[in-house]
């Protein structure tokens, strides 16, 4: 069987691709001209429906997508979740672009096929900055990450790796260990960390893949309120689709590659920060 290609790109890539999504000829003009003057190099794929944007994906990768929530030939809620289904991408920030944030963070629950909602009057050169923050982002200085690995080696470098970035780790060896510490603090109404890196094949009785499942189905985190992050030696695509199906947010192949893992941690770490105070916003 052949695999797939690798469609993971580095976010910080220095010509990102945007793909934007909306029914008004102006507003696909004004977004591209915004992104042109606040990221230089940019590519942008203008697209007028869901479907034509679907045909754009099949064509190649882009490193961010922007849609209107109200197309002419489907929901853009709709599209977020084909996109989710139909590409390989895994690392790939869908936002969309509303009127009525608020009320719709309020009224619906919050898909994981959407990465983030922009509302629409903060206007168009605020949403160019924003997904400026996406494509390159800057470092964060702070953030408790969840490592669960059973060689010693490489958990040392991997600590050391992450610790350079500013970033806190708690290192345990075993699922066992990682559901006690996530159990213990959700009993004292905290997550317990940020986010969640661990390898598939650990020492005891569970693995990474069961790991997944207690964390989205026993102790009910979604993907946004707490991200985890899978470091497979396994290239099959077949058997990363299943982690993936399973809740992971992202994979890291192994041997670890510092500037992708750091990316992809980054990442998931703010969009899992954003998310959780949106929540607590809109119930306060």
């Amino acid at each position: 069987m052949s695999q797939k290609p690798n469609l993971t790109r580095h976010l910080s890539s220095e010509e990102p691709r945007v793909l934007v999504v909306d029914g008004s000829k102006v507003v696909r003009r004004l977004i591209e001209q915004m992104l042109k003057a606040n990221l230089p190099g940019v590519t942008v794929l203008a697209c007028e429906s869901g479907a034509e944007a679907l045909a754009k994906l099949s064509e190649g990768v882009v490193d961010f997508v922007t849609t209107a929530l109200r197309l002419a030939d489907m929901d853009g809620l709709e599209l977020a979740k084909r996109i989710r289904e139909q590409s390989p991408q895994a690392y790939m920030p869908i936002v969309v672009v509303s009127g009525d944030v608020q009320e719709r963070l309020v009224e619906r629950s919050i898909s994981d096929d959407v990465t983030d909602y922009f509302d629409k009057s903060l206007g168009f050169q605020a949403l160019a900055e924003f997904i400026r923050g996406y494509v390159r982002p800057t470092e964060l200085t702070s953030g408790e990450v969840l490592y669960v690995e059973d060689s010693r080696v490489v958990a040392l470098a991997t600590r050391r790796m992450l610790e350079k970035h500013g970033l806190t780790v708690l290192h345990v060896i075993s699922v066992e260990d990682a559901l006690a510490l996530l159990e213990t603090a959700q009993s004292m109404d905290r997550i317990g960390a940020d986010i969640v890196l661990t390898d598939v094949n650990l020492k005891g009785e569970l693995t990474g893949g069961d790991l997944l499942e207690r964390i989205r189905h026993q102790l009910g985190y979604g993907k946004g309120h707490l991200p985890v992050i899978v470091m497979t030696g396994d290239d099959n695509p077949d058997n990363q689709a299943v982690l993936l199906r399973a809740g992971a947010n992202d994979l890291v192949e192994k041997p670890i590659d510092e500037r992708l893992l750091v990316t992809k941690l980054l990442f998931q770490l703010r969009v899992g920060r954003n998310l959780r105070a949106r929540v607590s916003q809109a119930t306060a």
